[in-house]
């Protein structure tokens, strides 16, 4: 079959729980897991290729060696996305990621971080930080530094089957008993503005990036409008979640019959429930949830064959 599956690395966080081995059937690393990083080039995770002719091959290899045949035509040194699952077991670090200038200037990499999630679960009560209240960076420093957090800090709460777009720049912190779908730039930059005053393993308090943070922020914050369009279809419901020049995120709520069209792009796809089979005029493939797949470009028309709702992700 043309499409590929590939293996996810997981990231033990302060943070994390063990709902992804639960709730997903992953096998995972011992301690608290905050992240799969399902589909990733990135050197700190690299997903390898567990099928096909590529079997055992890293995505990065695939982006270096094979990108017009497989990916299509793009001018990237280095592959642009990256998809997660996020369990957040407790509160994350409020922080604030850099975009792709900011990233280059103040740390000599490529992508900096605009992100959205797609909210696989939240308990009664979960809240996500979004945003902010100051009006000009002295007034956030003098906040931060005052810990006046509950009236710098917006909070909103969440439920499962919201959409979330954070571009960089923004305050943003995702909190405890909310697990997410998170599609975003290939980037690891993390600047925390606050921590909860909590403690790492070795009884240290975790670094902050006061000033990196302030530097990069979004000030006054500006609420993106950002509204999903429902796709007509057949055999399913489909939703555009977003569409940028970082990513489009689509979700397709599939039952038996419902057609991938071809696309002049590749796709990132993660099934988040259900089970079923993927079909193309090379064969098929059985797929469920937490599975992570990359179809290349031009691999013809898929049809599912189950009830199977997947996120996808493309760089146009």
């Amino acid at each position: 079959m043309t499409i590929y599956k590939l293996t996810p690395t997981f990231q033990n966080r302060i943070w994390g729980g063990r709902k992804l081995e639960t709730d997903f059937g992953y096998v995972l690393p011992d301690g608290p897991v905050g992240e799969c990083w399902g589909i990733s080039a990135h050197p700190n995770g690299q997903s390898l290729i567990e099928n096909g002719p590529f079997k055992g091959r890293t995505l990065a290899s695939l982006w270096k060696n094979h990108r017009e045949e497989v990916f299509g035509q793009y001018d990237l040194d280095e592959f642009p996305l990256l998809v997660k699952v996020l369990d957040a077991k407790d509160d994350l670090s409020v922080q604030v990621h850099p975009n792709d200038q900011q990233a280059l200037a103040l740390e000599g990499e490529p992508y900096g971080k605009t992100e959205c999630w797609y909210i696989l679960d939240a308990e009664p009560g979960a809240e996500l930080i979004i945003g902010h209240s100051a009006l000009t960076a002295e007034e956030f420093r003098a906040r931060v530094e005052a810990g006046e957090w509950d009236q710098l800090l917006q909070r909103h709460s969440v439920q499962t089957g919201d959409f979330v777009f954070v571009e960089s720049g923004t305050i943003h912190a995702i909190g405890a008993g909310i697990l997410i779908l998170e599609i975003q730039q290939s980037s690891d930059i993390t600047y925390r503005v606050y921590d909860f005053d909590r403690k790492d393993t070795n009884g240290k308090k975790r670094e902050l990036h006061i000033d990196k943070a302030i530097k990069v922020s979004a000030i006054p914050y500006k609420e993106p409008d950002v509204k999903p369009i429902l796709l007509k279809a057949e055999h399913g419901r489909v939703t555009q979640l977003i569409d940028r020049k970082e990513f489009t995120v689509i979700h397709h709520q599939a039952n038996t019959g419902y057609t991938l069209p071809d696309s002049e792009e590749f796709l990132l796809l993660t099934v988040i429930n259900g089970s079923g089979k993927l079909a193309d005029k090379a064969g098929g493939m059985a797929v469920s949830k937490g599975d992570h797949l990359l179809v290349p470009r031009k691999s013809g028309t898929i049809t599912v064959d189950g009830d199977i709702t997947f996120i996808t992700a493309c760089q146009k």
